[in-house]
């Protein structure tokens, strides 16, 4: 249920103590990636989120396969593109993004500095 997703990553932004713009943010790529699970996936995902070192993460992890994990999201897409705008858009908003994808599954931390 991505509306309950949305509550937990605002929740947790908040209680990390991410400034109110940031919590926006955290909310909106939580929410991307895990609604790219939904649609993309064709599995059940899993989130995890928690606070270290100064930062909030957040981690999903779904059985489906970015064809191309190194350039997913690097590159906004063209103007006339139908899709990959909200992956750009999480690399745009978190201060950092990992992304591991093979047969296995892909996996993704959405990391944001707490001041």
């Amino acid at each position: 249920n991505l509306s309950e997703v949305r509550a937990l990553a605002e929740k947790q932004a908040r209680s990390a103590g991410l400034p109110e713009d940031r919590v926006t943010d955290f909310v909106i790529a939580v929410s991307e990636i895990a609604g790219n699970t939904v649609r993309h996936a064709r599995s059940a995902g899993s989130m995890e989120i928690w606070r270290d070192d100064g930062e909030v993460v957040c981690e999903i992890r779904d059985a489906g396969v970015i064809a191309d994990p190194l350039l997913a999201g690097s590159q906004p897409p063209p103007a006339d593109a139908t899709g990959g705008h909200g992956l750009w858009l999480v690399y745009q908003v978190c201060d950092r993004v990992e992304l591991h994808s093979d047969q296995g599954g892909t996996v993704i931390r959405l990391h944001m500095t707490v001041p």
